[in-house]
């Protein structure tokens, strides 16, 4: 996300908000906005939320109906990092939106990946890749498809896809 950022100069990434505790480095309100549960309660209560989901055993995570409604209308392209729950909720609220789908080379790659970052347990990484499972099953109900095996490659299409339907819009 960060060198989409770089390269599309009028785009902007929500950040979510999470129930779950910051991981060494996270940063509250740069990497995630870090609330209590009943914190998160409020914002479902108050319709506060364009989207929120139970992921990986608990966590909630959700996106700020506001701040993507502001960009939005200081004419940014807002990109949404979540889950394929959250983009059904997405779809549903938005059907304007343009929905990417990013996927793993393999599941043994992201297994691989997942225990490089040394940020979990066997377990919770076993509910990742079943859910990730899951997820891929939904992959052709998304506008387009990236591999994320070549970081390069990936990033080229993703801006690429970016441009061209922010330039639709234009007109």
């Amino acid at each position: 996300m960060a060198r989409l950022l770089q390269e599309v100069g009028d785009a902007r990434v929500s950040v979510s908000v999470t129930t779950r505790a910051p991981r060494v480095g996270e940063t509250d309100g740069v990497d995630y906005c870090f609330v209590s549960e009943d914190a998160f309660d409020q914002l479902v209560q108050d319709d506060a939320l364009l989207e929120w989901a139970f992921v990986y055993g608990g966590c909630r995570y959700g996106t700020l109906r506001k701040a993507v409604e502001d960009h939005v209308a200081q004419g940014r392209q807002v990109i949404l990092e979540i889950d394929v729950q959250g983009g059904a909720q997405v779809r549903d609220k938005m059907p304007g939106a343009h929905f990417v789908f990013i996927e793993p080379p393999s599941l043994a790659v992201l297994e691989g990946r997942l225990r490089g970052r040394a940020t979990e347990t066997d377990e919770m990484i076993g509910k990742r890749l079943y859910t990730a499972e899951l997820e891929l099953s939904q992959k052709m109900d998304y506008d387009v498809r990236l591999v994320n095996d070549d970081l390069e490659k990936a990033v080229s299409e993703l801006v690429s896809y970016v441009n061209e339907q922010a330039e639709r819009e234009r007109g």
